[in-house]
């Protein structure tokens, strides 16, 4: 799940300040440290196109809610950090929304309803994984019947399926006609063999050498 997208429905997005504060709490620092929420990218050059799409994006017309750019840990003076960042304001069509990036970088649309919610999720080219967080069953059973994703969560953060169920992605998110682990990866890794026998008592009819049709006498 490399892009952080949220959809903010309805008067959800009031809730905008409030996720900027708690973002502000999360602690920034190397993974072998204890109580450390948000460790480094993986490079150099990680860093630099993570922070590069940021710009981009507020050109864009996106608004920088909240700034983890030029963070300094103390100790890991060279890392690749980036502390949180959060951008609002942002359209289908923003460099933040269409591609992955890799960051702890939040990008927030806004949507009146729920069935624009859904038509904004669908027309994204992609369809990896999607959650609806709801008190609403009603809600919750008309987002995972009406969404045209592979990976649906409902209340669920990361709706990663345990291996024994397929990594369902869809559309743009997977290649071929099968996925690749659960009960559809045993179809994947196999390599299909049919056998076709024909044995009878001695002196009995073989069939002949024309291709058995349903009904017919050789196909007995």
């Amino acid at each position: 799940m490399a892009l952080s997208a949220i959809i903010l429905v309805g008067s959800a997005q009031e809730w905008l300040p409030d996720i900027v504060e708690e973002a502000k709490k999360l602690r920034v620092g190397s993974g072998f440290h204890e109580g450390v929420d948000v460790g480094p990218l993986i490079s150099p050059e990680a860093k630099d196109r993570a922070e590069q799409i940021i710009e981009e994006a507020t050109n864009e017309g996106a608004i920088l809610e909240l700034d983890g750019r030029g963070t300094v840990v103390p100790g890991f003076e060279n890392g690749n950090f980036l502390s949180p960042t959060i951008l609002s304001n942002v359209s289908p069509f923003n460099t933040a929304y269409k591609e992955e990036i890799f960051a702890p970088v939040l990008v927030c649309l806004e949507a009146d309803t729920l069935e624009d919610a859904i038509s904004l999720t669908n027309a994204n080219p992609f369809g990896n994984g999607c959650s609806i967080f709801t008190s609403s069953g009603a809600s919750a059973r008309k987002f995972q019947h009406e969404i045209d994703v592979g990976q649906v969560g409902i209340n669920v953060p990361i709706p990663v399926p345990l291996p024994f169920f397929s990594f369902t992605g869809s559309r743009g998110s997977i290649r071929g006609d099968v996925h690749f682990y659960g009960k559809q990866g045993v179809n994947f890794y196999t390599q299909i063999k049919t056998i076709t026998s024909n044995w009878q008592c001695r002196g009995g009819h073989l069939g002949g050498a024309t291709m058995p049709v349903l009904g017919s006498s050789n196909s007995k």
